[in-house]
This record gives C-alpha cells, sequence and structure tokens, in this order.
C-alpha cells in the first residue's frame, strides 16, 4: 500500500524586523490594523455634527489602572505613537441617512448630516465606515459607532475648558505639565478641590425635572487624549457631555501637548453657540494659557447668549492681564467671576441667582 505523505504547509516567515514590531505593538497595546473613531457629536432639530478619526495604528483601550510610573508612561506615550489614515474614505450612517466624507491628512473627519425630522432630546447612535478605494468592489475595512447629542430644551448650555479649569494640569510650566501627563494615569489624577459639586449644580440650574443643562468641553489638549480625558471626567462623576479637542499629535510633537491652535477653540465656542442661538451659555475656563482672551472675544461677538464667565487663577503672572479682560467682559454687561477656589464660583453662581444657596 503507497504511504499517503501529509501535505506541505508553508509557514510565512516572519523578518527579524516584523518580529521586534510586533513585540513591540503588543507590549504597548497597539494595533496596526485600521480603526475607525467616532467622538461624541451634537445636533439641533436641522442636523448633526459628527467627527473622528481614522487610524492604521492606534492604541487599544486601557483596561487596569495600575498607578505605577513606568506603566503610566508606556500608557500615555502610546496614545502618540497613533499612525493615521490620511485622506480615506468614510461613510456615515444615522439611520436611512448616508454621508459620504474624506478625511483630511490627519485621518480627521468632520460632517454636517441633515436631519430630515427633529430628534427627540438625548443620545443617538451613529455608526462609521471606512472604504476601500483601491479593491473592486469596494470593501468595508473598519467600522466604529458613536453617539450624538440632541440636547434638551433647557434654559443654558455649560463649556467648559479641561486643563486648569476642573483637571489639575499645570499647564502654565510645561515641565510639570509634561510630568503629572507622563507619571499619573485618568484614575490617580484629581480635580481640584470643590469643582464637581460646582458643575454639577450648574448642570441642574434652571432646567428642569429630570433632565440636565448640556456640557461641552473644548480644550487646546488634542485628541489623542480623548479616551484618558473621558474616563477621568467619568470616574470623577462630572456631569457627561461632548468633547471638542484639538489636532492629533505624533511622539516627536509631545512636548507641545496642550499647545493647540488657540484661535481654533475661538472657532468651536463659535460653532457650538451657533448652532442653539436661542440658549444663555455659561462659559468657565482658567488664566494659564488663553481662556480669558478667547472668551472676552466670544463675549464681543455673542454678549446677549453669554449669561456669565469663570476664570479659574492659576497663574499670578497673568493676573494683571486677566482683570483687564474681566473688566472688559463686565463692560458688556456679563458677569464674570475670577477666581482661586472653587467655592468662589459657586458663590458667585448664588449671588448672580444662576443657582440655589
Amino acid at each position: 500500500m503507497e504511504t499517503v505523505q501529509p501535505p506541505v504547509i508553508h509557514k510565512q516567515k516572519i523578518s527579524l524586523k516584523g518580529k521586534i514590531k510586533y513585540y513591540f505593538l503588543t507590549l504597548l497595546r497597539l494595533t496596526d490594523q485600521p480603526v475607525v473613531k467616532v467622538y461624541r457629536g451634537f445636533g439641533n432639530d436641522k442636523r448633526l455634527t459628527v467627527c473622528g478619526h481614522v487610524f492604521r495604528r492606534s492604541a487599544l483601550p486601557r483596561k487596569r489602572y495600575r498607578d505605577i510610573d513606568l506603566v503610566n508612561l508606556l500608557a500615555v506615550l502610546r496614545l502618540f505613537l497613533v499612525r493615521p489614515y490620511p485622506d480615506a474614505t468614510v461613510r456615515v450612517y444615522f439611520g436611512d441617512q448616508l454621508v459620504q466624507v474624506q478625511a483630511d491628512a490627519d485621518g480627521f473627519f468632520q460632517l454636517n448630516l441633515p436631519l430630515t425630522h427633529p430628534l427627540s432630546p438625548g443620545w443617538h447612535s451613529v455608526q462609521a465606515q471606512l472604504i476601500s478605494q483601491t479593491l473592486t468592489p469596494e470593501i468595508i475595512l473598519a467600522e466604529g459607532k458613536g453617539q450624538v447629542l440632541i440636547p434638551h430644551p433647557t434654559r443654558f448650555i455649560c463649556i467648559s475648558d479641561i486643563d486648569d479649569t476642573f483637571l489639575v494640569s499645570h499647564s502654565a510650566t510645561i515641565t510639570k505639565r509634561l510630568l503629572v501627563l507622563l507619571t499619573e494615569n485618568a484614575h490617580s489624577r484629581i480635580p481640584f478641590e470643590g469643582v464637581v459639586a460646582h458643575y454639577k449644580l450648574l448642570a441642574e440650574a434652571d432646567s428642569g425635572l429630570n433632565v440636565a443643562n448640556p456640557f461641552f468641553y473644548v480644550s487646546s489638549s488634542e485628541w489623542n487624549l480623548y479616551d484618558y480625558i473621558l474616563e477621568f471626567s467619568q470616574k470623577n462623576g462630572l456631569p457627561d457631555g461632548v468633547y471638542r479637542l484639538s489636532q492629533l499629535k505624533r511622539l516627536a510633537q509631545l512636548l507641545k501637548t496642550g499647545k493647540g491652535k488657540h484661535h481654533t477653540k475661538f472657532d468651536r465656542i463659535a460653532q457650538i453657540i451657533d448652532t442653539y442661538p436661542t440658549r444663555q451659555f455659561i462659559l468657565l475656563g482658567d488664566d494659564s494659557q488663553q481662556d480669558p482672551i478667547i472668551y472676552e472675544a466670544i463675549v464681543q461677538q455673542f454678549p446677549r447668549q453669554i449669561r456669565c464667565v469663570y476664570i479659574r487663577q492659576i497663574h499670578t503672572e497673568h493676573k494683571a492681564r486677566t482683570e483687564s479682560l474681566v473688566a472688559r467682559i463686565e463692560a458688556n454687561g456679563v458677569a464674570c467671576c475670577y477666581f482661586v477656589h472653587s467655592a468662589e464660583a459657586r458663590q458667585h453662581s448664588v449671588s448672580i441667582g444662576l443657582i440655589a444657596s
């Protein structure tokens, strides 16, 4: 009887470079598979604003939060080892509606999705797909899901900065900022004393039964830190909201973290205010960077829509400049509080009838 030989299986050889790369990616919990990340969006009765990133390489979600310096360091560094998918074709679906958009050189996409009818207040799901343009027929390379917020018809909307407004970050000193960013994590970092309680009261201010004033968190921190900031906010019980961050950065730009183009921050805030022309806005920031300048410009452009402005005093060297800007804000008939401790801001909210004592 003839002996049947088993089939020979030819295994693909992996180069040494490929093995090193695989080990490196596994160690840092990175994936080199295409990923579509959809951030929280927002909308009104006419349109939804949806944005996200497409990545060729991205960080996998962090599952454990051990407060070990080396672990925290690697966990942050991997957020800046992302590799965008430039000029990608993305299709965004909402119900039976479809809009196709092309991502920019950073893999970032943003679009306005027109609505055929108004939506109920609350969170609504959207889906995005990365479409191959080089294969025939087209195939879906990756999918992502996100949510968009239709705010309840409350009187107020809160727009808050993040670093050194509610999250202790030392933004005025780059070495201190990097030290806390690289050695702490989203569970070990702390908010300012009393800030969470104040924000919760603002969320409830004249909002009605079982509904809350929406929060938008607009920051010069880059999109690399989106999950990090979201985890911190949820861990510390900050009001749920929409996050609008700054341009993605690479590892070589780590020293410039938190130093986004501040004029884009003005544009992001103005977009939110334009989306809700009948609402009153509460602005919250700090004096470590450009918030006082940006908020004064916002008050100049939208004086009737700004209810009050809160500026936390962080950087004493900016005190004189900030006091001058506060005076200009108040000259436009907008209440403003320049404070050191959140208790002062909360008392100011009571004094102007924004919250109950």
